[in-house]
């Protein structure tokens, strides 16, 4: 079976994880934009069992939530009239919980904003976490019962309930989102510590997130087009953002800060989960037993 280079399919997907559109990464790398589909496919899936295998028993002190919002093929309100739209397209949201120390993405769920996923997501960080911690939610009320169910009275829980002003004018309203004029800090479950209540480090991390990530910026034509592709390359950037990408604030991978990896990753690394998982080639053509002594 052909198969590119590892220096070129370290090209790709290092495009792909620092802002580059699949088209851009075809054209720059001068492979079909089918390769590089099969390639982020590959990875996504390698990098999605990765995570659920490895990012497991994490010792940290401070959890914070947040969801991010893109969207795929269409946005919900075309969706009735797009032509021929996918399976999973509308808004898609992404959860994610991060360690407000080291920087690492504990968990990570991509669909609706609603209670059952709130529920799958709350439960699966519970599942990742080896002690105690304090967890930081926004104000969405679904997060209260998940976090409830999940973790009972095991958690130090508080939300950071945001206010915000009037709506811009409406020649504005589709750019500007309303002004965040002040917080509000409820305590919910346990002891948190008031002044450790906080959403800014998960809010930075889903920055980097769009920035990263093409298919999350704005107002381009570069969203994705099917919601498997998505889900593959936010699994994708998780492991090289927490393996292979050096935090400045913590001058190391989170991964490393968290006690998961004792040693920085690099892509090559990234393909070789995508060569171990690969199925070995067996005999071709027709197959004889040899029965001679």
């Amino acid at each position: 079976m052909n198969k590119l280079p590892l220096e070129k399919r370290v090209q790709i997907l290092s495009m792909l994880c620092e802002g580059s559109a699949m088209r851009a990464t075809s054209r720059v790398t001068d492979v079909s934009i089918n390769t590089v589909t099969k390639l982020l496919v590959d990875a996504g899936l390698v990098c999605a069992r990765f995570h659920d295998e490895v990012v497991r028993g994490v010792k940290a002190q401070h959890i914070q939530c947040d969801e991010i919002w893109s969207f795929c093929y269409a946005k919900a309100k075309k969706v009735p009239t797009a032509k021929a739209a996918p399976e999973g397209a509308g808004d898609v949201w992404t959860w994610t919980a991060l360690d407000r120390d080291s920087k690492l993405i504990v968990s990570y769920l991509i669909g609706d904003r609603d209670a059952e996923y709130a529920s799958a997501f709350i439960a699966d960080l519970q599942d990742r976490l080896a002690n105690r911690v304090q967890l930081t939610t926004d104000g969405l009320k679904t997060y209260l019962s998940a976090v409830e169910d999940a973790f009972g009275d095991d958690v130090d829980y508080a939300m950071l309930v945001k206010v915000y002003g009037e709506a811009p004018e409406e020649t504005e309203k589709r750019y500007s989102p309303p002004e965040c004029i002040g917080a509000r800090k409820r305590a919910v479950t346990g002891k948190p510590d008031r002044d450790m209540v906080s959403t800014s480090h998960v809010e930075r991390s889903n920055l980097s997130f769009r920035m990263h990530m093409r298919r999350f910026t704005r107002l381009t034509n570069a969203h994705s087009k099917k919601f498997e592709n998505h889900c593959h390359m936010v699994a994708l950037y998780t492991v090289w953002y927490n393996f292979a990408r050096i935090n400045s604030a913590v001058r190391m991978a989170p991964a490393m800060a968290a006690g998961i990896s004792d040693r920085l990753w690099d892509m090559a690394d990234i393909v070789k989960l995508i060569d171990d998982a690969a199925p070995k080639p067996g005999p071709r053509g027709p197959y004889k037993k040899d029965i001679s002594n």
